[in-house]
This record gives structure tokens, C-alpha cells and sequence, in this order.
């Protein structure tokens, strides 16, 4: 997670508003990116979303496994890649085995079927660990969109656009806006948590 407007750009904001709906689209942005980021975190229930960040070498091109085969979730606990092009079925089945997934996949020449094992419990504290750590990562860039915010309303006051009771107003509103989505990605976390240490 990256802001892309720090406050040093030489951005300038005519007032309280433009900064606010800035900074909102910003934290919009990151809470989506964090959202994406979770549906990558495998769970013990089989999903294919969790080959979204996956690519494979399609003729030196490294491609996303969706662009390449049909994929479905036949039962909880498998999946299955159908390849357009059963010539990829080498290179797809290579991708997986060689990612950090811990997934075991085997073909029959026609479709790869990846068996979604249970996750060990010390397996799921890892997981856990990981998707604590994604989660730090987007309130820190919530954090920042915040200084920025911040840095612009002290800006505007500087530059005597706005009264010191302006300031006030909109940095409460932009520490506001800031609990309120760090809100929504503890409780985002906290389900995601919850599946990944669910043991059906």
C-alpha cells in the first residue's frame, strides 16, 4: 500500500471539502486493496480466489490462472482448472506446486485437480499471522492519508482560506472519517479471521 498524494506534492485544495473528498477516495482505495489482499489469504474451505494473485508462464507472459482455464469448486475441499489450451496443463499445474500455497495439484491429462488439505492449527496461526500483518499495512496507509488530510486543512488555515474554527472542524471530521474506516477493516479482518480459524 502506497498513498499516492503526500503533502508535500504541491497539491493545493481550495478548501475543507476538496480535502475531505480526497481523502475519502484515498481511504476508499485502501480499504478495496485490503479486501482483495484478504480474498488472496486461503481459508480451509476451497475457493478460487485464491489463485488471483497466482500467474503462470503462457509463452513467456506471466498470466493469471482465470485467463487461461475454466476453474471450479466441485466440493469444499477441491478445486478444478480446466485449461482452454491443454498444452498449459504442465505450466499450471508447475505454478501452483512452486507457490507458497502448500498445495499439491495432479492431472489426468485434460484437468488439474488441486486438493484443498485442512489446515494444521499451527498452519491457520500463520495465516492468522499474515493476515494480521496485511491489515497493519493498510491502517498505516490510512494513518498517512490522515497526516496528509491533516497537512492541507493546516495549510488552508495558513493561507487564511479558512478560520481557526474551520481547522478544528475539519481535522475532528477527518480523525472521524479515519475511525470509521479502520472500523471497517478490524471488522473486515475479524471475519476473515474467523474463517480461517472456523474448523468444519
Amino acid at each position: 500500500m502506497k498513498t499516492e498524494q503526500s503533502a508535500t506534492s504541491g497539491s493545493t485544495f481550495k478548501n475543507v471539502k476538496e480535502v475531505e473528498t480526497s481523502a475519502k477516495a484515498r481511504m476508499e482505495k485502501a480499504v478495496t486493496d485490503l479486501q482483495h489482499e484478504m480474498a488472496n489469504i486461503r481459508t480451509g474451505r476451497a475457493s478460487v480466489s485464491i489463485f488471483d494473485s497466482l500467474r503462470v508462464d503462457y509463452y513467456g507472459t506471466p498470466t493469471p490462472i482465470n485467463q487461461l482455464a475454466n476453474l471450479h469448486v466441485p466440493e469444499p475441499t477441491l478445486i478444478t482448472i480446466q485449461p482452454w489450451d491443454v498444452s498449459q496443463i504442465g505450466a499450471i499445474e508447475k505454478a501452483i506446486r512452486t507457490s507458497d500455497m502448500g498445495l499439491n495439484p495432479g492431472n489426468d491429462g485434460k484437468i488439474i485437480r488441486v486438493p484443498i488439505p485442512a489446515l494444521t492449527e499451527e498452519r491457520r496461526k500463520e495465516i492468522v499471522k499474515r493476515l494480521h500483518g496485511v491489515v497493519e499495512d493498510h491502517r498505516v496507509a490510512l494513518r498517512n492519508i490522515r497526516r496528509d488530510a491533516n497537512e492541507h486543512v493546516k495549510k488552508l488555515l495558513k493561507d487564511k482560506t479558512i478560520s481557526e474554527d474551520d481547522e478544528r472542524k475539519a481535522l475532528d471530521e477527518v480523525q472521524k472519517m479515519t475511525d470509521g474506516y479502520i472500523g471497517r477493516m478490524d471488522a473486515a479482518a475479524k471475519t476473515k479471521e474467523k474463517e480461517i480459524l472456523d474448523i468444519k
